[in-house]
């Protein structure tokens, strides 16, 4: 999952993550990552609308939000 955040990270497409809180709570959120720092991911949070701090090891799944182009025709 690591590759998936340095991406994002390089190329700045937002991330859907599906998280565990430190409580036991499960979240799904979108985020852009702004810093990675050993196993703490800075990022901004759309649901949110503010930084946050994740603990890479709570990030259950993750995958680029790619935009979505309209096919000529």
């Amino acid at each position: 999952m690591q590759t998936i955040f340095l991406r994002n990270l390089e190329e700045g497409v937002p991330l859907e993550i599906i998280y565990l809180t430190d409580k036991g709570a499960i979240s799904q959120r979108r985020i852009q990552i702004l810093e990675i720092k050993g196993n703490l991911i800075r990022a901004y949070c759309y649901l949110r609308k503010t930084k946050r701090t994740f603990k890479a090891e709570n990030i259950l799944s993750a995958r680029l939000i790619r935009p979505r182009y309209k096919q000529p025709g």
